[in-house]
């Protein structure tokens, strides 16, 4: 059981400094570390299960102490597959998000699209373009009308203010 568990402790530190290489290993190359350290993982479990039976048949003075060792590496084998996992599950949702940046950046917008959407609805109900155009005309001149009459009421407002105080 000894040289087995020896085996085993140097394979999860194996694995531990392989995590360290994850962070800063280039695009290209993180998933063939992902993969060697998902498969050195699958095999320190099949070990581990060897372990538990040895441990098993170990004298009852020894057995208690054997398990303990056993248990201590399964829970760190364990927390390198959560740590491989969560360093998985970022590394897609950064992928996600360039391929969304990139989608987005090479997109291209037009300024009357809304517009364009507005006449197809209008030549559904039936509207004519002339019809649409005068709106659109009417459209215009309201702002003005309404930027004109906002700067009528604020000097109003001055001049109230400024004559009664």
């Amino acid at each position: 059981m000894d040289p087995l568990y020896q085996q085993t402790h140097k394979q999860v530190h194996e694995i531990q400094s392989r995590m360290g290489r994850l962070e800063t290993a280039d695009k290209q190359s993180v998933h063939l570390v992902e993969n060697e350290i998902q498969a050195s993982i699958d095999q320190i479990f099949s070990r581990l299960e060897r372990l538990e039976i040895l441990s098993s048949k170990e004298p009852p003075n020894k057995r208690q102490n054997a398990k303990l060792r056993v248990d201590q590496l399964k829970y760190d084998v364990q927390h390198l597959q959560t740590a491989l996992r969560n360093f998985q599950h970022r590394r897609h949702a950064r992928e996600q998000q360039e391929r969304q940046r990139e989608e987005l950046l090479s997109r291209t917008f037009t300024t009357n699209g809304t517009q364009k959407k507005i006449l197809d609805i209008a030549n559904m109900l039936g509207l004519s373009n002339t019809v649409m155009r005068l709106i659109e005309k009417r459209a215009f001149q309201d702002k003005y009308f309404m930027i004109g009459g906002m700067l009528v009421t604020l000097t109003v407002m001055f001049l109230v203010v400024h004559y009664l105080t």
